[in-house]
């Protein structure tokens, strides 16, 4: 196979680079010296490979990203990759069609006069929905638990209209200090700040497991729904996004406690869509399915984990934050104006599997 590593560059997708005479040994030999192999690149195949530097927080560099490009234009292939490639796991299961990379595309002045509060503001999906409502001309109170990670989150979005607030969802304080930043006028909240459980069957799971699941996933996101309606009703406008899950539709993607809790969440969200439905407000949930994000998974059961990676073995590649947000803004914002009510997968067809 002929090489066109002269023309790999930092907006080559991995997948190019990976099936590349020239580029994929590179790649390789990079991910040997980290302990790694292409395997575990395989999720984000066809992302540019500059996506790398903002998704591995820090652990891929634009100077590795120069250094790359440099050294398949020369040519340079690492001594003994011959044979790791050809036991390249990822090669063997890579897609027939290298399926083209989403690019995000912002609505300018969609939420423009509009007040949004996006809770998990810090990190993952919270970022991403938060950073583009603050991009479409909204004003956005952005909620995490991490001061620090807020910090730098407003630092990055300079010519945003963010307002901060570090706290724990839970506590009354917090959701008070919410409503406060928000003013009179609350236009969408997106309760996006959860937890994932440690994969445990019923039989298996802890009290505080349980209890601390079920605290920020349903208690944090009921208090602060709790906490605008009042004011969205005064208007009769408002729309409201909860984060389900998957484990909202099936039983087979997490433990006890998480599927439990996101069962909890729908069925918030869709007694909420009925009884204020009449009054002009939206309640929705968005269901993602698996996303890049900084929630990771862990297994605490051997029972737990034989099912849900059973489970996980159909599941499509991940998607980015950006991608999730984008279903999220959709239902926060005026284009949503006929749904209510609806837990929409936003799963890469995981859902019909």
């Amino acid at each position: 196979m002929a090489s066109n590593a002269a023309q790999l560059t930092g907006d080559s997708s991995i997948g190019t680079w990976l099936d590349d005479p020239i580029g994929g040994p590179i790649m390789r030999s990079l991910l040997a010296e980290a302990g790694q192999d292409a395997g575990v690149l395989k999720p984000v195949r066809r992302l540019a490979l500059k996506r790398l530097i903002k998704l591995s927080k820090g652990q891929f560099s634009e100077a590795m990203v120069a250094d790359l490009v440099t050294r398949a234009a020369s040519g340079e292939t690492p001594e003994g990759e011959a044979v790791a490639a050809a036991t390249e796991p990822a090669r063997a299961s890579k897609p027939t069609v290298e399926l083209p990379e989403w690019i995000e595309k912002t609505t300018p002045g969609r939420f423009t006069g509009k007040t949004v509060i996006v809770t998990g503001a810090g990190s993952g999906i919270g970022r991403a929905t938060a950073s583009r409502i603050g991009r479409e001309g909204g004003r956005v109170i952005a909620v995490d638990i991490s001061k620090e990670r807020l910090d730098e989150f407003v630092k990055d979005q300079k010519k945003s209209n963010i307002t901060a607030v570090a706290g724990d969802i839970t506590a009354d304080e917090t959701i008070a200090a919410i409503v406060k930043a928000a003013g009179s006028r609350i236009d969408g909240l997106a309760n996006v700040a959860g937890i994932m459980d440690n994969m445990t069957p019923v039989h298996e799971v802890s009290d505080d497991v349980w209890q601390r699941v079920f605290r920020i996933n349903v208690e944090g996101t009921m208090k602060l729904m709790r906490a605008v309606v009042p004011s969205m009703l005064a208007r009769a406008s408002g729309s409201i996004v909860n984060i389900a899950s998957e484990a909202a539709l099936r039983g087979s993607a997490a433990g006890a406690a998480y599927t439990a809790s996101k069962h909890a969440v729908a069925g918030l969200t869709k007694s909420s869509a009925f009884m204020y439905g009449p009054s002009g407000l939206r309640v929705n949930a968005v269901a993602p399915g698996p996303t890049i994000t900084n929630i990771e998974a862990t297994f605490a059961s051997e029972l737990g984990s034989e099912r849900v990676q059973l489970a996980m073995s159909v599941m499509p590649d991940p998607a980015e934050a950006e991608a999730l947000a984008a279903s999220i803004t959709f239902l926060l914002s005026d284009d949503g104006v006929n749904v209510n009510g609806v837990i929409l997968p936003s799963d890469g067809g995981w859902s019909v599997a």
